[in-house]
């Protein structure tokens, strides 16, 4: 088993400023973002939000077994900076740089233009576990917000990340950048987004490419 490359074993909140522990800061994005979550959520109201909707909604059935790749998203992203946080903290900061960007694009529109989908079928179907886990994530999450899809955009930023870092198999990057995929899909087969959210989310990730990974692509061009 590869040895990490910090021993966080020493690390104490007082010693964050220190530079070897410095790129923790980054996670403190996720308490803005939060913040600005619960407060969108709570101030703009449904009525408020603008129905996004494209004839190829329509096209795409309900797919209750898409939320096992929805819901797999959230140990994606733990996953994916805890192995980055010990292994590459560089490409750690990258990763955190790519998704404070999608955050703040994503968060901004939802503020100017708030919006919401109607594409949750009334009743399902059928009644297994999957649907049952749907049901829940319907309660627990409202559709607003929803375009451009941060889903989409945490994954593209995920397998952009590790696309990159040297420290993993060529089977992980394709196994990492299959599963970020079948994300970007369950979103629209669980209902949970329209097909504009997704679509929205592209060009908030090449922002967000730009800014996280630019020394990469200028290395890049420079070596060409």
């Amino acid at each position: 088993m590869r040895k990490p490359v910090i021993d966080y074993k020493q690390f104490r909140l007082k010693e964050i400023g220190k530079p070897q522990y410095r790129h923790l800061l980054y996670l403190l994005g996720w308490i803005g973002y939060f913040a600005l979550y619960f407060l969108t959520e709570r101030f703009i109201p449904y009525e408020a939000c603008t129905p996004v909707y494209s004839p190829l909604d329509d096209l795409i059935p309900f797919c209750e077994y898409f939320v096992i790749p929805y819901v797999g998203w959230y140990f994606l992203i733990v996953g994916s900076l805890l192995y980055l946080m010990f292994y590459n903290p560089d490409n750690f900061k990258n990763l955190m740089k790519f998704i404070i960007v999608t955050q703040i694009v994503a968060m901004s529109i939802y503020i100017i233009f708030p919006n919401r989908q109607d594409l949750r079928p009334l009743f399902f179907e059928r009644d297994n576990l999957f649907t049952r886990i749907v049901g829940l994530l319907y309660q627990a999450d409202t559709s607003t917000n929803v375009c451009p899809s941060l889903h989409v955009g945490y994954s593209i930023g995920i397998a952009s990340a590790f696309l990159k870092e040297g420290s993993v198999s060529k089977f992980t990057k394709t196994w990492i950048t299959l599963f970020c995929l079948s994300v970007c899909l369950s979103v629209a087969f669980v209902k949970q987004h329209s097909v504009v959210d997704i679509f929205a989310a592209l060009p908030m990730c090449l922002l967000a490419e730009l800014i996280a990974f630019f020394p990469y692509w200028k290395k890049k061009v420079t070596r060409k």
